[in-house]
């Protein structure tokens, strides 16, 4: 097993909407407030990291479904970028869903979802840990799907005879529902006195609702 350095490079990969919907939960704000560089060093610095950089991933609904939200990310993001975050952002995909009423009459609706967001994440993941960017890949997300990432992550390790650690990174409560970070990470718990720390001052919610 190779030795663990004292200088530990991290890259935080941040999962977006997750995290939203989890603060939302844990802590009851109602949309996303964070400031994630402000996040991600205060993390970092509680474990004794050095953050290198931060990457930020989420989908955006179209503005003639949702102008709020459509709003609200791209100005979001773009501030993002001001402050030298990595963005993958992508449209939602839309399909048409069903429900059946109780009166058995059927109401159709649009659904938007993320597709390929998340794949997006895990494969840079990879990508920056083959190029020994990191020897902590620190992902603020609770998303199961990348446990795989991390038994991958594992294999690299060894395939480069070196020390690489992944951790996954929630904000916990007593209204929280799911107390589990990502299976075979570190867990590390985000607690409300280290959220309200980081909140971004700025709002991008729209004066309207619609332009």
């Amino acid at each position: 097993m190779a030795a663990e350095p004292s200088n530990k490079r991290a890259v935080a990969f941040v999962d977006g909407q997750n995290l939203f919907y989890s603060v939302k939960i844990a802590f009851g704000y109602t949309f996303p407030n964070y400031d994630i560089a402000a996040l991600a060093a205060a993390l970092c610095k509680q474990q004794g990291w050095q953050l290198t950089e931060t990457r930020f991933y989420t989908g955006i609904p179209d503005a003639s479904d949702n102008f709020f939200w459509n709003h609200f990310w791209t100005a979001k993001l773009a501030q993002m970028g001001r402050d030298k975050i990595t963005v993958f952002s992508r449209p939602l995909r839309y399909r048409n869903q069903t429900v059946r009423l109780p009166d058995g009459k059927t109401h159709t609706f649009l659904v938007g979802a993320e597709k390929g967001v998340d794949v997006r994440l895990a494969i840079d993941i990879i990508r920056l840990a083959h190029r020994k960017t990191f020897e902590v890949a620190l992902i603020i997300s609770q998303d199961q799907d990348l446990s795989e990432v991390a038994d991958e992550i594992r294999v690299i390790a060894q395939e480069q005879d070196r020390w690489i650690k992944t951790a996954s990174a929630f904000p916990v409560s007593p209204t929280t529902k799911n107390p589990r970070g990502i299976y075979r990470t570190d867990w590390i718990k985000i607690d409300r006195a280290t959220y309200d720390a980081c909140l971004d001052p700025r709002d991008y919610r729209p004066k309207k609702k619609m332009p």
